[in-house]
Formats: structure tokens, sequence, C-alpha cells
């Protein structure tokens, strides 16, 4: 492989490369990150290349493996080009007929399009709503070039903001520009990145460290993994210019245990990025040393705070400390640390090579650029979107989201991962930016939006983050990990039945000490789901605690299910299916349930035929231990 000594090889290879690629050379990239090769990409893109073969095809026809396309759900993604059609849901089954049918004739295949709420198809991926409303700055590369090939970033214009940084820009400058752009923390906090470089920049000592914070532990969050599989060499280039803005020679890409291939494809860029002389000693001739090591995290949530990630990497058990000098002056070995999140560092590169004034005119007075989510939830379209800061939740809802599935109406939303807040329906036209979310009662966060319908019991749904926090809690300071145990027992007997008066002056007492006295971000920002919850769902917590009755029917102990003697036929596939036995009745007349012996698992519900529906399940538990059905009368 060629070592790049200057930013002039660089140049030469990009143009190299893209000499090689024809814009007419039919081409089918093929997803292949987590989610779809979860749903058999892999298979897929082995089939493509065996077809392709046995048809003769294979140096005529492009075989492209990509990084994540955002579009999970609807995986394995594949888009042939130059024809530009995306076929959605692609199974082994297909290959054939899509290399016969659309890479030889340049035809469609209807069936395997996207399919609009108006029974429309969309043939191009950009056509596709879900993507039609993003601006897909850092994710466009994902679906453009194979993640473990250096020579397809090149191609794209990958290191030149590299090359501009080390060449024609002062360390200084490079902070100025990061500063000025008003980049700001994607991890949570939303931090000026500038502002923490130039502090770890003036910061005593010679020895500093950068880190890309790749701990990501938000459940149903995979923003950074996206990146790292898809986009490795973006991340490294902005690591790189940072290091050399704040005067580091040695940097670290913190992954999580848990993302397998986001740590071989970010070895694999490193590796690359040694050998092509973009690590290592006199980086394209510059006279500036940096390296990159990859520490694989445990997988605790905890560690994703920045002391606790640098315990971790040291070598300690990754439990935060307390932060009386912050890690930017003090935080590997005791030396000046720089520390950004995946998708921070992943902005660098264009902020370089673009401009502060372009980065500014995206987003925001407070809140520029874009911002990567995990769309998931109770939403017709689920899958990462990246929208412009400035977007309602409303538009990324509706418009990316599709909206809600049918008879189904909007509650809220749940921004920032465990510890964000909630978002009633009647506050939907907020704008996405750090600061209105806050203001709202939530936060940013690394970028989970969760979409909650009708169906969703607010009691259960606080309690299970509650529970979420409490488990993963260190442990260090009493405040957080008594407290956390005592809010998931009062929701615990909450949703069980069991709630008193009095429960929720309690909780709001626990969020302010919490808040006021736990040693980091995990336990401060912990009561922000509760706190939101009570502000706008206050009533389904005291209809918890003084009805006894879920509104939702979710919470288990609070509902029980009967039967509809006008609706049952009589068919007894329930009591056929009831595993303990509880249903009971004669053919050709109504079943009926013994709620002594129902333990309410649901299944006579789901195994009811639709056109019936006789199975019902009702708010509030049975009032009578043989409460056997509507219209009927108890055994």
């Amino acid at each position: 492989m060629p070592r790049l000594m200057s930013p002039m090889d660089l140049e030469q290879m990009r143009l190299q490369r893209s000499a090689h690629s024809r814009l007419d050379q039919p081409r089918i990239c093929i997803c292949s990150g987590t989610g779809c090769l979860a749903n058999k990409s892999g298979e897929c893109a082995q089939a493509m290349a065996t077809e392709l073969e046995k048809q003769g095809l294979s140096d005529k026809v492009e075989l492209r493996r990509t990084g994540c396309y955002g579009f999970c759900e609807r995986g394995p993604v594949v888009v042939v080009e130059p024809d530009n059609v995306c076929y959605l849901d692609v199974s082994p089954k297909d290959v054939v007929e899509i290399i016969e049918t659309t890479v030889r004739k340049h035809e469609v295949i209807e069936r395997l399009l996207y399919k609009d709420q108006d029974g429309s198809r969309v043939r191009s991926l950009d056509e596709i709503p879900f993507y039609r409303y993003q601006t897909r700055l850092l994710l466009h590369a994902n679906t453009q070039i194979d993640p473990t090939s250096i020579t397809d970033y090149i191609s794209i214009g990958g290191y030149r903001a590299l090359a501009k940084a080390l060449t024609e820009m002062k360390p200084q400058e490079i902070v100025d520009e990061i500063k000025a752009a008003n980049l700001r923390g994607r991890g949570g906090g939303g931090f000026p990145a500038g502002v923490k470089w130039e502090t770890t920049r003036k910061a005593a000592g010679e020895e500093k460290y950068v880190i890309v914070n790749g701990d990501e532990g938000d459940p149903g969050a995979y923003m950074d993994r996206s990146l790292l599989e898809g986009n490795p060499h973006s991340i490294l280039e902005g690591l790189i210019i940072g290091a050399y803005a704040v005067g580091a020679h040695q940097g670290f890409v913190y992954v999580r245990q848990e993302y397998p291939l986001a740590v071989e494809n970010t070895m694999k860029a490193i590796e690359q990025a040694r050998e092509y002389g973009l690590l290592g000693k006199n980086i394209l001739g510059s006279h500036f040393d940096f390296d990159v090591a990859i520490h694989r995290g445990a997988g605790a949530f905890v560690s994703g705070e920045s002391s606790a990630l640098m315990n971790a990497i040291e070598g300690h058990v990754g439990e935060p400390r307390p932060k009386y000098v912050h890690t930017s002056v003090k935080g590997l070995w005791d030396k000046p640390t720089n520390l950004n999140n995946v998708e921070t560092w992943a902005n660098v590169p264009l902020i370089i090579e673009r401009g502060a004034a372009w980065f500014q005119s995206l987003g925001t007075k407070n809140s520029k650029g874009t911002k990567v989510f995990s769309l998931t939830g109770k939403v017709r379209n689920s899958g990462l979107v990246e929208v412009p800061m400035g977007m309602t939740l409303r538009d990324i809802v509706d418009k990316i989201g599709g909206g809600m599935h049918p008879g189904r109406t909007l509650k809220a939303v749940q921004t920032g991962g465990p510890s964000g807040g909630f978002i009633p329906e009647s506050m939907l036209d907020i704008k996405v930016d750090f600061d209105e979310l806050w203001e709202a009662g939530s936060m940013m966060g690394s970028g989970g939006m969760i979409v909650m319908d009708d169906e969703t019991c607010m009691v259960d749904t606080t309690r299970f983050y509650v529970d979420f926090l409490a488990h993963e809690s260190c442990g260090q300071c009493v405040p957080c990990r008594e407290g956390l145990r005592q809010m998931l027992k009062i929701l615990n007997r909450m949703s069980e039945g069991h709630g008193r008066e009095g429960d929720i002056e309690l909780l709001e007492e626990l969020c302010d000490l919490l808040a006021d006295a736990s040693l980091c971000a995990l336990g401060s920002s912990a009561p922000f789901p509760v706190r939101s919850a009570f502000k706008h769902f206050r009533h389904e917590f005291e209809t918890h605690i003084r009805e006894k009755c879920c509104p939702a029917l979710v919470c288990k102990e609070l509902i029980h299910y009967e039967i509809d003697a006008a609706k049952c036929t009589g068919c007894l596939i329930c009591k056929r299916e009831c595993p303990t036995e509880a249903i009971f009745g004669a053919a050709k007349t109504p079943s009926k349930i013994d709620q002594a012996r129902c333990t309410k698992c649901g299944n006579c519900q789901v195994v009811c035929p639709a056109k019936f529906g006789a199975v019902i399940k009702v708010a509030g538990a049975a009032s009578e231990t043989n409460a056997a059905f509507i219209g009927g009368q108890a055994s």
C-alpha cells in the first residue's frame, strides 16, 4: 500500500480512485450494518456475489457492502445504481430477480419498492418520505462507501480536511474555527466543543490525550454504533485534527464490547490509516506524530460518563470520579484530556473543510448543524434519522416517521435516553434544540427518541427507566444508589396496585435529593423522566393509586380478561390454548374465565379469531373471583 507523504499524494490518490469509478457503472449496494445483518443481509450479499459470478457479471457489476442506511426495520436495504432503485425487505430469494430485472433490463420490481400511505410505489431512496425530509451530512457517506476501504473514503474527499488542518492552519486557528462554528457536544450535555478543546490546549503539561466516547448505552439508541460501523475514517479524521489542535500525540477510541462490528471496522480503519501514513510519525509530512488505540468497554451505562470512562481506560473500575478539576485539565493519568462523543468528532472534518460559516448556516441560534436520532417506538417508520437543528418533533414523527399506526393516537415523545423527559403531544411543535428541549423538561441526550401512543402506560414506562438507572448505578454515592432503589420500590408497588397516598410527593422529594446530591450525571439527571411524567401525566399516577386501575391496560396486576358473550361463538380455541385451564365452557356456547386461575398471560386474546374479538382486556382487577363474562352469568 502507498504511504501518503504529502497532501499532494492524498489528492492524487483521490483523483485516481475517482477516475476508476465510472458514474454509469452498474453497482449493487447492500446495507451491511448490524440491523440488516441480523435480517440476512450477509446471506443476500453472498447470494449476489455467487449469482453475478454465475452470470459472468463479476467484472461488470460492482457489489458494494456499505454501512447502515438507517431504515433498519425495512432491511435489508439494497440500492441498484446507476438507476438509483431502492429495494426494501430484500431476501436471498429475491437476488436472481434483482439481477435479471433491474441490473440487466433496467426495470423495477414493484413488490420490493417502498409503498407510501396512499398505496403508490416509490422508486428511489431520496423519494421515500423517511429519507426525503432528512438532512444527511454524517449518514450520507454510510450509503456510499465500503467502511472497510480507506480508498473509498479518500475518493469522496476523505482526509482532505486533515491535510488542510496540518498544512494550512495553526492549532489555535483550528480551535477558533470549531468555536466559531459553535459545535456543541452530541453526547448529551451540549457543551461547546471548541471551549473544551481550548481548555485542554492551554492546560499545563506536554502530555495530553484525546478520546472518542463510543460508550452508547441508551436503550434503543445506536447512532454512534452506526457511524463507527459505516464510516469509521470520518471519526478518525476528526480525532487526528482535534489531537493536532490541542497538542495530543495519543488517542483512544472507547467502544462497547457489545458492538463487535463497530470494533472490527474501527480496528481496520486504524490499521489502514497507519499503512497510508495518516497515523504514526510525521503525518502527511507535517512533523506531527499521533496514534490511536481501541479500548473495549465492559458495557456499564455509567462508563459513558467522562471520568468513569477514563478510569476504565486506565484499568480501574469504570465509575465516576469527583470532578473538582475538569477532565479537560486533569483526565487520563491526571493529564489534560479532551473527550467528545462519536458524532461530535465526525462533524469536525466537515467544519474544517467547509468552514464555520457553513456550519453556522444550519440550525437554530444556539444549536448548529444536524443531529442524528434513533427514532423508535409506536411510529410507522423507525430507524436512524439525521435532521437539522430546529426541526420540530412533530415534523420528525409525522413526516419522517410517517405518523402513528392506524387507530392509534400520539401520547408523548421521550428524548434523551433513560435520563430524558416525556414531551406530551400538545408540546410537539417545539424545535429540536439543546435549550428548547431542556426548557421543556427533557434533553437532547445522545439522540434517543421514543414515540409513545395511547396504549403506553406512563407509570410503567417511568418505572422501566428508573429500573434501568437503578441497575446501572455504580453505587458510589448514597443519593443515587439508595434514592433510585427507593424510587423503584414505590413505582413497583404503584404498578402492582399497592400505591399509597403520598407516594407521588415522596417521589418528588427523592427527585430533589438525587438532583442536588448525586456524584455524577447519572444520578442528577435521573429525576427527568419522573418529574416530566408527573408534570404532564400526573392523573395516571393518581388513577393507579386511588382507583387501582391502569387506563392503558398495561400493568398486569391492574387489569383482567373477560369474554364478551355476545361475540363468543364457543369455538373453544381459547380454552385449548389456555396454559392454566382457566377457561371453561361447552362448544357453541360462550366460554367463561375463572379469574382465580387466570394468570393474565393474554394468550386467550391472542388466539381468539380477529373476526370475533370476543376476548377483551379490562382495566382494574376482577371484582369477583368468577366474574366470568360480559352479558352472561357468573358460574
